[in-house]
């Protein structure tokens, strides 16, 4: 099946089967591996990215159900976004696995409220890490709250 995908706004077509997980359209057909495999069940939130600012775990959501909307990925920062900022200087990367999913999905709430509360940030991250790095990812989300140059 021929899909039109619009990706960091860039368009593709892809030609994959209907039942194509997104995560694996971007990974194999679109080289953009920074969305990770995790769980597979839409649980552990490896596979975050954004669709229409939409926090959406690629694994479980099927590429054609998202054709012509706009689809953004970690790919798409450019390492001076203040999120990813505040995760640098809180030095929360430990292996750095599930760390584009927490980036994405804290994005995506400072991008609906630019002005979100820790207590907000904190309750709208669902993702997991293995690593256990939650101590530095509520340090940079206490920076993120705390800022007034939040931009993102």
């Amino acid at each position: 099946m021929l899909i039109e995908l619009t990706v960091n706004g860039a368009r593709h077509s892809v030609d994959v089967p209907e039942d194509k997980p997104l995560l694996w359209v971007l990974r194999e057909e679109l080289a953009l591996t920074g969305a990770k495999y995790g769980c597979g069940i839409g649980a552990c939130g490896a596979c975050t990215v954004l669709i229409g600012g939409e926090v959406v775990r690629s694994c479980s959501v099927a590429a054609k159900e998202v054709a012509g909307r706009p689809i953004r990925t970690i790919e798409n920062f450019d390492n001076r976004h203040p999120v990813q900022k505040a995760w640098v200087e809180q030095q929360v990367p430990q292996c750095g696995y599930c760390q584009p999913g927490f980036v994405l999905a804290a994005t995506a709430v400072l991008e609906k409220n630019p002005k979100a509360t820790e207590a907000e940030l904190v309750a709208a991250l669902t993702n997991l890490c293995r690593c256990g790095s939650y101590d530095a990812i509520r340090a940079a989300i206490r920076q993120l709250a705390e800022s007034k140059h939040k931009g993102a």
